[in-house]
């Protein structure tokens, strides 16, 4: 049986050059890692009848469901987490819990991927408008914003909880001085905020994170985009696609098509057929590689709907039917 290499080693790996360039052998050795530390893990694939002798492929690799992370607890290491996070979810659902072994994974892991996209986190002014996440204890992506804002070192930077006026201040003294501003914002708290203090802003991305939490009425993101654009003059809206189960981030920079860091990748699903993978483009169920979850498990079947393009880009077409609620990435288009 194919041994998983030294947990240290697999880390360097993740964030070296070979994850681009060897993303598929370097998948099977994370996946033979996990078969072998993952007592979850390993138990639902010896219930496939899937393990490393047999497993060949990246198509092979069981993918878990994303509800596991609900009912067990996904973990490739003993001992203590340095933190759980927790999905937001609607009252009364059960919460999903990852935990993260090392916080120095999953800050390594959304730094490097802000600077293939977007370069240096110096070079902005980091607005974060995250009502419903701020409010409560676990979320990764309040975790991530703080340390975005941190990094920034831009005197401007922060949280604005329901300080619409204070957010529209800041971005008026920013956009006068012609400052880069990037506005990362939860989908209803960015539609209040254009329904309210519309106006151009040359200078700012605008990136929404997904999730009307039944705040509002849900749109397409077509539709959604298309209200922020009109409102803040801009070409395009850029998006987030990220969950509390993964401890990386896919990037949208406009028309919803995301791109992954060269260590996550997506793979599309046959809905009638849970083991029928494809890298190949198409419509289907999405399926993450994540190599970046090193102490958690790599492989997981979402409840999302996408399609695949050529060049690993895709795009989020909704939710399989019957599915729990999200906070995050609820729109359709």
């Amino acid at each position: 049986m194919l041994k998983g290499m030294p947990a240290s080693n697999l880390e360097k790996a993740v964030f070296s050059d070979r994850a681009g360039r060897d993303f598929n052998s370097l998948a099977l050795e994370v996946f033979a890692f996990q078969y072998e530390k993952n007592p979850v893990y390993q138990a639902f694939c010896k219930a496939l009848k899937r393990n490393p002798d047999n497993v060949q492929e990246l198509t092979q690799i069981p993918f878990i469901p994303i509800s596991f992370f609900k009912k067990h607890k996904v973990t490739s290491f003993a001992g203590k987490a340095d933190f759980v996070f927790t999905s937001s979810g609607t009252t009364g659902s059960v919460p999903s819990r990852h935990y993260v072994l090392k916080k120095q994974l999953y800050e390594k892991s959304f730094l490097e991927a802000f600077r293939i996209f977007y370069g240096e986190l110096g070079d902005y002014c980091i607005l974060a408008l995250l009502p419903g996440y701020l409010e409560r204890e676990g979320s990764s992506l309040v975790y991530m914003a703080r340390r975005l804002i941190e990094e920034s070192h831009h005197a401007r930077s922060g949280f604005f909880l329901n300080d619409l006026p204070g957010l529209k201040q800041n971005l008026r003294a920013l956009e006068e001085n012609k400052e880069k501003v990037l506005l990362l914002g939860v989908s209803f708290a960015l539609l209040d905020f254009a329904e309210q203090y519309p106006g151009a802003l040359h200078h700012t991305t605008v990136m929404e994170t997904g999730g009307m939490k039944g705040r509002r009425r849900e749109l397409v993101r077509e539709e959604l985009h298309g209200i922020l654009k009109k409102a803040f003059e801009l070409p395009v809206i850029h998006s987030e696609y990220g969950m509390t189960e993964l401890l990386s981030q896919a990037y949208s920079k406009g028309k919803g098509l995301f791109q992954s860091p060269p260590w996550m990748k997506v793979l599309m699903r046959d809905p009638k057929d849970p083991m029928g993978v494809s890298e190949k483009p198409g419509a289907g169920g999405i399926n993450v590689i994540d190599l970046a979850n090193i102490y958690s498990c790599s492989f997981i079947a979402t409840q999302d709907l996408g399609r695949l393009h050529e060049g690993g880009w895709f795009e989020v077409l909704g939710r399989f039917d019957h599915s729990d609620t999200r906070g995050c990435n609820l729109m359709v288009e």
